[in-house]
């Protein structure tokens, strides 16, 4: 018999960050309205971000 093990898709790590209450509301609201867990929302929501950030933005940081 296989052993079954549960895997959770990636590695993660545990943070603490300080968010105003409205940004925080709209958030729960969202993830609710579609029915995923407030921290796979943020993620998605960080991961997007990171993902389409102005990229002169980012050459004129490095070039400082």
């Amino acid at each position: 018999m296989s052993i079954f093990r549960i895997k959770k898709g990636y590695n993660s790590i545990s943070k603490t960050f300080r968010l105003p209450i409205d940004l925080v509301d709209n958030l729960e609201k969202l993830a609710t309205d579609n029915n995923i867990s407030l921290n796979q929302l943020v993620i998605q929501c960080l991961e997007y971000t990171m993902e389409n950030l102005d990229e002169e933005d980012e050459k004129n940081k490095k070039g400082k």
